[in-house]
């Protein structure tokens, strides 16, 4: 397995956000966390990322215990938060030179490959010499996706990716997370059922801080649909 999380738990002072999560994801697979808003799901993936220390429970990335393995482990992770943190002062392949760079591509040859092949993946041609902030809302999503995935992380997190995309927009970023999913493993949260059925081969539903389903996507549509699933949030 890429990654197992086991009996995680995490509290906000009294709120308890996760209560013993467990989860394995091996390589290669898409895996929507599907659950309303305040669900645990962000923090849940921030965990993982080791940006938040749980207070119980362990997370390995590859055998590795994410507490310990540092800036090196991290640099295996690509991951877009909920809130696209973009410079919008800044160029779109000036950002992207900028990140590249923290990555380790230490030549400017290297830098500007690594960038050009990154932009032409999203689709930022044409948006390359803009500054960020003239952007529209599909297009800062997908500077956001470019950063996550310049540095070619074997696993990428995505928080809300879609949200806030128009009906054009939201058709071309899934397909962009679709092709990203070819070639590595990706976790993306939504609280859309659609999303879900449009991006991902297995299903993790969350609520309240517990996993309470946890199945292939084929598997949940053979049984009744995402919907019938989604309503054992309610119970």
């Amino acid at each position: 397995m890429l990654l197992e999380v086991h009996s995680i738990t995490k509290h906000y002072g009294p709120q308890k956000a996760l209560a013993g999560v467990t989860l394995s994801v091996p390589k290669g697979q898409i895996v929507g966390l599907l659950g309303p808003n305040g669900a645990g799901k962000s923090t849940l993936m921030k965990s993982i990322l080791g940006y938040l220390p749980t207070d119980e429970g362990t997370i390995h990335f590859d055998g590795i215990d994410v507490r310990e393995g540092g800036d090196a482990m991290r640099h295996r992770m690509g991951y877009l938060p909920e809130h696209n943190p973009l410079y919008p002062e800044m160029y779109v392949r000036e950002f992207l030179d900028f990140i590249a760079g923290l990555h380790g591509f230490n030549t400017r040859s290297a830098r500007a490959e690594k960038v050009r092949q990154t932009i032409e993946r999203v689709g930022l041609t044409q948006e390359a010499h803009k500054p960020i902030s003239a952007l529209s809302k599909g297009y800062k999503q997908r500077v956001g996706l470019a950063q996550a995935i310049l540095h070619d992380p074997e696993l990428l997190i995505l928080d809300e990716p879609t949200s806030g995309l128009d009906p054009l927009q939201l058709k071309e970023i899934r397909a962009l997370i679709k092709s990203f999913g070819q070639s590595r493993t990706v976790i993306l949260s939504t609280h859309i059922l659609q999303e879900v059925e449009a991006m991902c081969d297995r299903v993790v539903i969350i609520n309240q801080g517990r996993i309470v389903e946890d199945a292939p996507l084929v598997d949940l549509i053979a049984q009744g649909g995402l919907e019938q699933a989604f309503d054992t949030l309610a119970g």
